[in-house]
């Protein structure tokens, strides 16, 4: 049981990770957007149709690499296009950013559930699934360790990937600098010489793309290419904002917290014995864990365990 806990929490932290990455890269730059969880949806419209699209092409001779690179790509596109449009009123309209972002939202699981109804074939995601998740061919040779540490699709070790080189652009480069600084205070930054504009718009729409990959892969990796639990995905886009607070803004953090989360969230399910009840307090205790690390880090008062002190204010140049 403890062995197929791990496993399970490993694969749908990756769901997580990429939600939250993208929403930290997001907010690093003072953009608060609520509309992660419906980002995280077009990302499983654009995901499936790239997918659907592939597939319908290759007929029985589909490539791994092709089918995981349009799962990517038409992913990525999708919530690239849904931040776009967030960053567009929030950042050159001066829109309300939680108004904005929850609009987002909504739109994007409607969206989402109409496109797939609609535009995608969904008889090619058993057959494509099976290939994104495909672990390493050697994982079944190790035992326990392969199953624990390589038995996973290419998806859960770029999201890994991306957080550690997110940890590093953050922290080590002086355009990582630049996007903290704009998230602390965008008038000093404007001053300098930033483009505040260009880094804010950059950093939503590729936090968009990073996040978009979280509802990709929960339906064509996780699930094993069924579209009967898609509604599932905003419930994990919230989890993913949540996530950011209990990471404290850091991406390695993420990492840890994301497997947390998952731990917390499946555990329900693979109890045996408990009633409803338990099993709804099981689901709920990251949120729980979430408001506890809010107080306790509001109490501390350090700096680096603080969100970016511009986040969610719109700037206005002609005001500095």
């Amino acid at each position: 049981m403890l062995t197929s806990l791990i496993v399970g929490a490993i694969s749908l932290s990756t769901v997580f990770l990429f939600g939250c990455l993208g929403e930290i890269i997001t907010e690093k730059a003072g953009q608060l957007n609520l509309g992660i969880p419906g980002i995280m949806c077009m990302g499983t419209a654009g995901g499936c149709w790239g997918v659907s699209f592939y597939m319908g092409m290759a007929n029985a001779n589909p490539s791994w690499l092709l089918v995981v690179l349009f799962a990517l790509l038409f992913s990525a596109l999708f919530g690239a296009v849904s931040a776009g449009i967030y960053a567009l009123l929030t950042i050159s309209l001066h829109c309300n950013q939680n108004i904005t972002g929850l609009a987002v939202t909504t739109f994007g699981a409607g969206f989402t559930q109409f496109f797939i109804d609609t535009f995608v074939d969904r008889t090619h995601f058993d057959a494509a699934s099976k290939l994104i998740a495909k672990g390493l061919p050697f994982a079944d040779k190790l035992g326990w360790f392969g199953e624990v540490f390589l038995s996973y699709g290419i998806f859960v070790y770029l999201a890994i990937i991306m957080a550690v080189v997110a940890t590093l652009f953050l922290g080590k480069t002086r355009s990582g600098l630049h996007l903290r600084s704009i998230g602390e205070n965008p008038a000093t930054a404007d001053a300098a010489g930033i483009n505040v504009s260009a880094y804010k718009y950059l950093a939503v729409i590729i936090g968009g793309a990073i996040a978009a990959l979280g509802g990709m892969f929960y339906i064509m990796d996780y699930i094993g290419g069924s579209w009967e639990n898609a509604s599932t995905i905003e419930a994990l886009g919230w989890l993913s904002v949540a996530l950011v607070i209990f990471s404290m803004w850091r991406p390695s953090f993420a990492i840890i917290g994301s497997f947390i989360f998952a731990c917390f969230y499946i555990l329900a399910f693979k109890l045996t014995g408990i009633t409803f009840t338990q099993m709804a307090l099981l689901k709920i205790l990251p949120y729980v864990v979430t408001i506890v690390v809010l107080i306790v880090t509001s109490v501390l008062g350090s700096k680096g365990v603080q969100p970016p002190a511009s986040l969610g204010q719109n700037y206005f140049r002609e005001e500095r």
